[in-house]
């Protein structure tokens, strides 16, 4: 069997989530299937998917085709902002697990809060049932800002494990981290990689010629060296196995200095207020 190559996070309910996996936003279920299997017998023990994304049936066969056993991947999945309301969340989960042909998910999330439609606390109450029955292990958020955190624990006084953003040198998030932080709040990485924005970046390109990897090599353990969870999207072989060989170089504070000049605040994504 393959051995794990990432570390481990802390999560604030006693359990752990490796710190590097795979994402699979807008793969097929074959494409996913495959890449799933690749990653999981090259060293990865992440995969992280959505309701939203059409491939949890991917991602379940891709996890019984690795021979890695069950217990050993840590699978994330979410609930659509379509979705937001107790019932709703509840009928969507167990379509999800259906799909994913598990018995339990290691990681449930609200996929985005909708303020303004305003249904994520009912979801949150329907997420406790869920892990009180131990279909999910733990329970998380997505792109929620630190007054939606702040409304789920001043409601139901249960902190997410996990909040997942948007996070790459263009949007460093600061202020979010040292939020999640002080909740005990793991931080998570979407489009850590700015959707391709790395590629032909010069001072990334200088920085992977210093340390001989590439600038997504780059990019990654920094968010490594951030403490953040990060989980790069591919299907590609060899860019899934270049993704994680990132735990045998450090950058140093000159490397760091130069990555906090490319902070322009740009989003990728919208903004998690105006989605609803």
């Amino acid at each position: 069997m393959p051995d794990a190559l990432s570390p481990s996070l802390s999560l604030n309910d006693g359990r752990s989530i490796p710190q590097l996996g795979l994402g699979v936003y807008k793969a097929t279920d074959a494409e996913t299937a495959e890449a799933v299997s690749f990653a999981l017998q090259n060293g990865y023990r992440l995969i992280d998917t959505a309701s939203m994304y059409l491939n949890e049936e991917g991602v379940g066969e891709g996890v019984r085709r690795s021979a890695i056993p069950r217990e050993d991947v840590f699978v994330t999945t979410k609930v659509w902002h379509t979705e937001n309301g107790y019932d709703s969340a509840l009928r969507s989960f167990d379509e999800s697990l259906e799909r994913l042909g598990f018995d339990y998910v290691d990681l449930y999330m609200i996929h985005w809060p909708a303020p303004k439609v305003d249904r994520y606390v009912d979801t949150w109450r329907a997420f406790e049932r869920i892990r009180s029955e131990g279909r999910a292990r733990s329970i998380g958020v997505a792109n929620f800002h630190p007054e939606h955190i702040e409304r789920l624990i001043a409601d139901t006084g249960v902190a997410p494990a996990v909040n997942q953003v948007e996070l790459h040198p263009w949007l460093p998030q600061q202020s979010l981290r040292a939020f999640d932080s002080s909740h005990a709040v793991v931080t998570q990485a979407w489009s850590p990689l700015a959707r391709g924005k790395v590629l032909g970046n010069e001072p990334l390109e200088a920085l992977a010629a210093k340390h001989g990897k590439s600038p997504a090599q780059i990019v990654i353990r920094w968010h490594v060296q951030l403490g953040v969870s990060v989980i790069p999207k591919s299907v590609t072989p060899s860019r899934i196995r270049e993704n994680i060989d990132v735990f045998d170089f450090e950058l140093d504070a000159d490397d760091l200095a130069v990555i906090a000049t490319l902070e322009t605040g740009e989003r990728t994504g919208v903004d998690p207020n105006d989605r609803n």
